[in-house]
Order: structure tokens, then C-alpha cells, then sequence
């Protein structure tokens, strides 16, 4: 026959609450963490990524229209080939 003990039973309950309120130290701990990284990186002017994505797509856009724009001025640049010089006809 087994008989139940109080004390086992008051330390298991004990080690329960103690692992419940360690669990809700460590996600307090992360959220004040996390908080103050936010904090942190919003103070010194750090870019989001989708902001550092949209300011390299405008990038890679301008590049290739100045590549389009210094191509069409090349090219109108270039000098048109000279007609093709007529002989002078004789003076009669």
C-alpha cells in the first residue's frame, strides 16, 4: 500500500510554480531586451530592411537609365558620315 506524502507533494507543487515563474522571467527578460534594441538601433537612424530594399531598387533603376541615357548620347555624339564629296565639274 502506497501512502501519499505531503512534503513530496509541497515540493513538486514548489518546483512547478518555480519553473512557471522562471519561464515568465525569461519571456519578460526577452520582450524588455527586445524593446530596447528597437529602442536602440531607432535612436542611431539604422534603415529597415524594406527601406534599404526599396532605396537599391531606385538605385539599380537609375543606373540603368543613365547606362540608356550615356548610350543615346554616344551616339549622338558621334559624327554623321561626311556626303560623299562631288567632283567639281569642269567650268566651260
Amino acid at each position: 500500500m502506497q501512502t501519499r506524502n505531503k512534503f513530496f507533494d509541497d515540493v513538486s507543487k514548489l518546483m512547478s510554480n518555480a519553473a512557471g515563474v522562471a519561464q515568465g522571467a525569461k519571456d519578460e527578460a526577452e520582450t524588455a531586451m527586445k524593446s530596447w534594441m528597437d529602442r536602440w538601433l531607432a535612436d542611431r537612424d539604422f534603415v529597415t530592411r524594406e527601406e534599404f530594399d526599396a532605396v537599391r531598387t531606385m538605385a539599380e533603376k537609375a543606373r540603368a537609365e543613365n547606362a540608356a541615357l550615356a548610350a543615346r548620347l554616344e551616339a549622338l555624339e558621334k559624327p554623321a558620315k561626311a556626303p560623299p564629296k562631288r567632283k567639281a565639274s569642269p567650268k566651260a
